[in-house]
C-alpha cells in the first residue's frame, strides 16, 4: 500500500469526515497529477477495496478504518476510468487531475446507493446515471426486439438522442472536460448501436435471419461513425458490448454466402465463426482491442459441445491471428479442459464445500439426475434470476437434483450473506475449496454455464444454459439419454 505520512493522513481523514457533505480539497501545494479518492462503505462485506487503474491492473488495496472509511491519494495520475471493488461488487470512476470525490454506498444495494460529492462528484454522478439507464434498457432488449424494424430503429434513435440532448444541456451549466463529454458519448450512442446490431437476431430467429439483408438502409447507417479501435473506450461496456454483437452481425453474410439461401442459421457453424476472426483480424489494429475480440469468439465456439476435432481446428485458427503469448497458452489449456468434459465422461471430483462447512467431492452428492448450475457474488443480477429459474426448474423436473456452486475466492462469509439476504435454500448450496483450479478444470467462463449429469455423474450435456427458451424441451432428452453420445 502506498505510503503516507501520519500528519497527511491524518488531514486527509479529517477532509474525508467532512467531504460527504460538502467536499474536500486537497492541499494547494500538492505537485503534479494527483487526484483524490475516499469513501464510506455501509454494511461492508470485509475491510477492504482494490482500486485498479485506467489499464485494468492493481493500483493499492485500501483497508477500510473503524468507522468502515477510506482515503487514498493517487499519485502521478493517468485520466481515465478506474475501478474500485467491494465484496465482488465494482464500479468504475473517471478520475481527472486535482479531482478529490468521495461516495458513500450501501452494499445492500450497491448501484443504486451509490453517491458521488467533492470535486469531479458531478460528471461521476452523471456516468452512473448513463449506465444504470443503459442496464434498464438491455434488459427490456427481448421485448423491443418485437416491433417492426422501421418502428425499433425510430425508437432507438429517438432514445439516443434525447439522451444527447440531456448531457448537451448538463454541459451547458457543467464545465467537464472532453474525456467526459467522449465517455458519456460513447455510453448513450454505443449503446444503442449494440442493440441495432442484436436485434436481427431476436427479430428474425434463426429461421429467418437471412432476412437481415431486407432491413432498411437506414437501420445500419451507424457503422460508418465507427471507431474500431479508440484505447479511450476499451473500458466501456457498451463499446465492447458493441463490437461483439457488431461482428456477429458482419459474420452473417459469409454464413448465407457458404449456405443455402433457406438455410437455418447456426451460430454454431465452423465457417461461421472463423469468419467472425477473419474480420476482427481485418477490421481492427488495436492489438489489445483485436486479441480481447478474438480471445471471446473462439472461447463462445470451443467451449461448446463441439468434438474434440472441431475444437482444435479452432483453435489452430485462433492461434493463427492473435498475438497475445499468455491469451494463447490459457486457450490452449481450454481446449484441454474441455477434453476432460465430453459427453459420456465423468465429471471430474472436486473438492466442494457446503453451506455448514463440510468438504465432500462433487461426485459424492450426485446420485440421480443432477444439474450443477454457477454464480458468483459479482453479479446480483445473474445469482438472483439463476436461484429463481431453478426454483420454477425443481417444480417442473422433481426427479433431477440442482446443484448451486458459488465460483468466487473469498472467503466464505460474502458467499452466506448473499444466500441468507436473499433467502436461497441452504440445501445444496456448495463453493468450490479451490475455485482457480476448479474453474479452469470445468471451464466454468460463463456464469450461465450449467452441466448436467446422470444418477452416475457421467456428463450428459457439458455446457447447457439454463435460460434458453428451449432449455426444458432440451433436458427432457437427455433425461432420456437419447443425446448421450461419447465424443471422439
Amino acid at each position: 500500500m502506498m505510503k503516507i505520512s501520519l500528519i497527511s493522513k491524518h488531514i486527509a481523514l479529517i477532509c474525508l469526515l467532512t467531504s460527504l457533505t460538502i467536499g474536500c480539497k486537497p492541499n494547494s501545494n500538492d505537485k503534479g497529477d494527483y487526484a483524490y479518492i475516499g469513501g464510506e462503505i455501509i454494511n461492508p462485506k470485509n475491510q477492504n477495496i482494490i482500486l485498479y487503474d485506467t489499464k485494468g491492473k492493481v493500483v493499492d488495496s485500501l483497508t477500510l478504518d473503524f468507522n468502515n472509511r477510506f482515503v487514498h491519494k493517487i499519485e502521478d495520475l493517468q485520466s481515465g476510468l478506474y475501478m474500485i471493488t467491494h465484496g465482488g461488487e465494482y464500479q468504475k470512476i473517471l478520475l481527472e487531475p486535482n479531482d478529490s470525490i468521495m461516495f458513500r454506498l450501501n452494499t445492500y444495494d450497491f448501484d443504486e446507493s451509490l453517491v458521488f460529492t467533492g470535486d469531479g462528484a458531478k460528471k461521476n454522478n452523471y456516468l452512473i446515471k448513463t449506465y444504470l439507464f443503459n442496464e434498464k434498457q438491455e434488459k427490456k432488449l427481448v421485448k423491443y426486439s418485437k416491433m417492426e424494424p422501421e418502428a425499433f430503429h425510430d425508437f432507438t434513435e429517438e432514445r439516443r438522442n434525447n439522451q444527447l440532448k440531456e448531457l448537451s444541456s448538463f454541459l451547458e451549466y457543467n464545465k467537464e472536460s472532453e474525456l467526459f463529454k467522449t465517455i458519456i458519448e460513447a455510453n448513450i450512442n454505443y449503446n444503442s448501436y449494440a442493440d441495432k446490431e442484436i436485434y436481427p437476431f431476436a427479430y428474425f430467429g434463426n429461421n429467418k435471419l437471412i432476412h437481415i439483408k431486407d432491413l432498411p438502409e437506414e437501420f445500419f447507417a451507424h457503422r460508418k461513425d465507427i471507431n474500431y479501435n479508440s484505447k479511450i473506450l476499451t473500458r466501456i461496456y457498451a463499446y465492447n458490448r458493441f463490437l461483439s454483437s457488431h461482428i456477429e452481425n458482419l459474420a452473417t453474410h459469409k454464413y448465407y454466402d457458404d449456405n443455402a439461401y433457406h438455410s437455418k442459421f447456426n451460430r454454431h457453424d465452423m465457417s461461421y465463426n472463423k469468419s467472425k476472426l477473419d474480420l476482427v483480424d481485418s477490421i481492427i489494429s488495436d492489438e489489445t482491442i483485436k486479441n480481447n475480440l478474438l480471445k471471446y469468439k473462439t472461447r463462445d465456439y470451443v467451449s461448446h459441445n463441439h468434438t474434440v476435432v472441431e475444437a482444435n481446428e479452432m483453435l489452430e485458427y485462433y492461434l493463427s491471428k492473435s498475438s497475445n503469448e499468455e491469451d494463447k497458452k490459457a486457450m490452449k489449456e481450454l481446449v484441454s479442459s474441455l477434453k476432460l468434459l465430453r459427453q459420456g465422461n465423468q465429471i471430474p471430483n472436486l473438492a466442494v464445500i457446503n453451506y455448514d462447512n463440510s468438504e465432500y467431492n462433487l461426485n459424492s452428492i450426485i446420485n440421480k439426475p443432477t444439474i450443477i448450475y454457477f454464480w458468483s457474488s459479482n453479479s446480483k443480477m445473474q445469482y438472483r434470476n439463476s436461484h429463481y429459474k431453478v426454483k420454477g426448474l425443481k417444480s417442473k423436473f422433481p426427479e433431477v437434483n440442482f446443484i448451486s456452486i458459488n465460483l468466487n475466492s473469498n472467503d466464505d462469509k460474502t458467499w452466506k450473506e448473499i444466500i441468507n439476504n436473499y433467502d436461497f435454500p441452504t440445501t445444496n448450496e456448495y463453493r468450490f475449496k479451490y475455485p482457480k483450479k476448479s474453474r479452469k478444470i470445468l471451464a466454468v467462463n460463463y456464469l450461465n454455464k450449467a452441466i448436467i449429469v446422470n444418477e452416475n455423474a457421467m456428463i450428459l450435456h457439458p455446457n447447457i444454459n439454463i435460460f434458453k427458451s428451449d432449455f426444458s424441451k432440451s433436458l427432457g432428452k437427455l433425461l432420456q439419454k437419447k443425446h448421450l453420445i461419447v465424443a471422439k
